[in-house]
C-alpha cells in the first residue's frame, strides 16, 4: 500500500474514533442522571445514607424536609434527583421512595424568577447554550416552553415523557411572584428549594392534597426557627436535644423527613398516606 494511502487510512481511523468518542460523551452529557447513586466506585449511593433516607421516606410521608448545609448535594442530589424521576418514571431498581405508575403535574420552585433560572432550570434542562444536559434526560423532554418578561432564556414550564406513555408537566415557579401564583391547580409534586414564605408553603400543601401528592423540601434554615422549620421542629430541637445551633446539647442529627403534627397556628405538617 502506497505511503499516502496507509496516511490517509490511518486519518480516517483516528476521525472515526474521535467521532465515537464524542458521541459517547454526548450521549453520556444527554443522560446524566444515569450516573448518580451507583453501586460500586468512590460515589457509590452507601456513602449517603441520609439521602437515601429522604427518599425512603417518601413512601409514607406526603411532606419532607431535607434540611442542611450548604453544598451537600440537597438541590441536585435530593430535590432535583427525585423530581426527575417522578416526571419520567424511570425509577432505578434500589429506589424504595414513592413511585409513579402515571405521569405527574410538578412545580419547581425557588426565591426568585432570576435565581429559578440559574439554579432549578440548570440543574434540571442544562444550560440556556446545552439544553438537555440537566438531569431530565434529553430524550425525555418534549418540549420547552419560554417564559415571557425580562428574565432571558427563562422556562416557564416543560413536557417531559413519562415511562408509562403519557407526558408529565413541570413548571417552574419563584417565591416574588406571590402566594396568589399558587393558588388554584392540583399538582402531584411540588418541590421548594430554598425556604419558602409561610403562605405559599401552605398553599403548597394544598395543591397537593387532593391527589395524596408529595412536597419536598430542600434549603438552609438561613431565617433560623422559622415557622416553616418549626412544623418539622416543634420546640426548635433537634433528635437528641440540641437545638440546631451548635452551643451545646447532643450533636446535631439531620431531621426527621416526615414532621410531626403541627399546631393548629402553623401550616399543616405530614399527612401520612
Amino acid at each position: 500500500m502506497p505511503a499516502s494511502a496507509s496516511s490517509n487510512a490511518s486519518l480516517a481511523n483516528k476521525r472515526e474514533r474521535l467521532r465515537l468518542l464524542a458521541a459517547k460523551a454526548r450521549v453520556r452529557a444527554e443522560n446524566t442522571i444515569a450516573a448518580y447513586y451507583p453501586d460500586k466506585g468512590p460515589l457509590r449511593r452507601a456513602l449517603y445514607p441520609r439521602h437515601l433516607e429522604f427518599f425512603r421516606a417518601g413512601a409514607a410521608c406526603r411532606q419532607r424536609l431535607m434540611l442542611a448545609a450548604n453544598r451537600v448535594g440537597k438541590t441536585e442530589g435530593v430535590g432535583g434527583f427525585e423530581l426527575t424521576l417522578h416526571l419520567t418514571g424511570l425509577y432505578p431498581a434500589w429506589w424504595e421512595g414513592r413511585r409513579f405508575a402515571r405521569p405527574v403535574r410538578a412545580w419547581a420552585c425557588g426565591d426568585t424568577a432570576e435565581s429559578v433560572r440559574e439554579i432549578l432550570q440548570k440543574k434540571l434542562l442544562g444550560p440556556p447554550d446545552a439544553p438537555g444536559t440537566g438531569l431530565v434526560p434529553k430524550r425525555a423532554i418534549v418540549s420547552v416552553v419560554r417564559r415571557g418578561g425580562s428574565v432571558a432564556d427563562a422556562v416557564e414550564r416543560v413536557a417531559v415523557r413519562h415511562a408509562s406513555g403519557g407526558t408529565s408537566w413541570l413548571k417552574f415557579k419563584s417565591y416574588d411572584q406571590k402566594r396568589r401564583a399558587f393558588q388554584g391547580t392540583e399538582q402531584d409534586v411540588i418541590w421548594l428549594d430554598e425556604e419558602p414564605p409561610l403562605d405559599v408553603y401552605a398553599e403548597c400543601l394544598m395543591r397537593t392534597m387532593t391527589t395524596d401528592g408529595l412536597v419536598l423540601l430542600t434549603f438552609t434554615p438561613l431565617l433560623g426557627l422559622s415557622e416553616v422549620v418549626l412544623s418539622f421542629l416543634p420546640g426548635g430541637k433537634l433528635p437528641g436535644g440540641d437545638d440546631g445551633n451548635g452551643d451545646g446539647g447532643a450533636p446535631a442529627q439531620a431531621l426527621p423527613p416526615c414532621p410531626p403534627p403541627a399546631a393548629p397556628s402553623r401550616a399543616p405538617a405530614t399527612e401520612a398516606r
